[in-house]
């Protein structure tokens, strides 16, 4: 999609009165309007034109239902929207349309005002997504950070940063909690660097002993310790001429720091057990999920140590504090578990899609990232129900939402338990809360007046 790209509505529905109402009443709501009388001709438009959007009856006189017909859409082209009209409204047929993946339902007789009102939310949506893909097509085209999925503000922040950053020689320390994708940002600022086409050499401080951190960063010569057969290059020579990614700085000894400080002093090292100088030509990026002023305050952690580390830092949110990502990243990740399990293409629900936006993430992007794995490998199913999500997302849902009475209500609930969550993570500071859901603070005002919040 392109975002010149018109918005496209089809009408599908065996009635000539509806059908020339709703073109006639949608006309403002749409750049182009196409209509059916059944399931055959609004097959044979849908896969003629494009339209993000159709409004289906669910009964017509034909060899399919609706509610058929919207399977064979969503099967065609899963992002369309698709709202469902009938006369005859029951909860049952609302639950059927919403998990085979209706955007919203709607009963007859028809509430013109409604109608309008579910096609501003769907344009909305369509807009947004057209956004997200332009956004994620322009950075893979320029080479930039095009495996980071993202398309709130909170991250275009941290994209920015990196790029003013990524040419330059200094020192970076990313500042985040587990799983937010501190060496996705580590592997950008190498991408963009001049260093680009040097080495990009990770280590995990946390997951070493100490008594191998050193070999592990510095290298060790033949003998110098029983079992070193061979001479070995640690990780400071193997990152010459690039990018030396140090994670979980803040789990190092106090003897560990004491060297690490040393080769950032004096910019060259000597292997374990060697005696030769060896020059230091690896530009250094640092991350940690923990507080490092709390740790220096503690005295685990040295000071002049973090100074060294910290001339420019980086903090990457959490992904609480970037919902709008959310729906953005599940998508990422069914598409590319659905191809590396061989599994066909899978949707989520409305409903599923409420639940996941509205989740805590401790594990922020990774836990998300293994839930979807999960769902691709365990659901039978083309669309992936809210029955179908772990336990403990469910049990969310059912102590404290709500289960509201259209998906209009349903976005609306998520949106305002949104921005309780964003308010109390801020301590009540709207700009900062502003800043943290990627809106201005005068439409953060407007929803807090919307919705009651105080």
């Amino acid at each position: 999609m392109e975002l010149s790209e018109k918005f496209g509505v089809l009408i599908v529905d065996d009635e000539p009165n509806i059908r020339s109402g709703l073109a006639k009443g949608l006309a403002a709501e749409a750049d182009t309007i196409d209509t059916a009388a059944d399931a055959d001709e609004a097959l044979l438009k849908f896969e003629a034109g494009k339209h993000p959007l159709v409004v289906v009856d669910v009964r017509l006189n034909c060899n399919m239902t609706g509610l058929e017909l919207l399977k064979k859409i969503v099967q065609l082209r899963p992002h369309t929207a698709v709202i469902v009209i009938t006369a005859h409204g029951t909860v049952e047929t609302a639950v059927d349309a919403m998990r085979a993946g209706a955007f919203d339902f709607i009963l007859k007789p028809v509430d013109l005002h409604l109608v309008r009102q579910q096609v501003r939310k769907a344009r909305q949506h369509y807009e947004l997504q057209q956004e997200n893909l332009a956004l994620r097509t322009r950075l893979a085209d320029s080479g930039e950070m095009s495996n980071i999925i993202a398309g709130g503000t909170a991250m275009e922040d941290i994209f920015r940063q990196v790029r003013q950053v990524a040419a330059t020689e200094a020192t970076v320390m990313i500042h985040g909690e587990s799983g937010t994708g501190k060496e996705l940002i580590a592997r950008a600022l190498h991408d963009l660097s001049d260093r680009s086409g040097g080495p990009f050499i990770a280590v995990n401080l946390g997951a070493l002993p100490e008594t191998l951190l050193e070999s592990e960063l510095f290298g060790h010569e033949k003998g110098s310790f029983s079992g070193a057969t061979r001479q070995k290059p640690g990780c400071f020579e193997q990152a010459v001429g690039g990018t030396l990614f140090l994670d979980e700085v803040t789990e190092m000894s106090a003897k560990s720091q004491v060297d690490l400080l040393s080769v950032l002093d004096t910019d060259d090292f000597t292997r374990v057990g060697g005696e030769e100088r060896l020059i230091s030509d690896a530009r250094i990026i640092s991350a940690t999920n923990r507080s490092v002023l709390e740790l220096i305050e503690e005295g685990s952690f040295r000071e002049d140590l973090y100074y060294r580390l910290n001339v420019i830092p980086i903090e990457l949110p959490p992904l609480r504090s970037r919902r709008e990502d959310i729906p953005l990243l599940v998508e990422h990740f069914l598409e590319f578990f659905c191809t590396r399990h061989k599994r066909p293409t899978k949707r989520v629900s409305p409903e599923a899609i409420q639940i996941l936006a509205a989740a805590a993430w401790p594990g922020n992007v990774r836990q998300l990232r293994n839930v979807v794995e999960r769902l691709v490998i365990t659901c039978a199913g083309d669309m992936i129900q809210a029955s179908e999500l772990p336990a403990e997302l469910r049990k969310l849902t059912r102590e404290n939402v709500r289960m509201p009475n259209s998906l209009a209500e349903a976005m609306d609930e998520c949106e305002k338990a949104t921005i309780q969550l964003a308010l109390e993570a801020c301590n009540l500071h709207r700009e900062n809360t502003a800043k943290a859901l990627g809106i201005s603070v005068r439409t953060l005002h407007y929803k807090m007046g919307r919705y009651g919040l105080h």
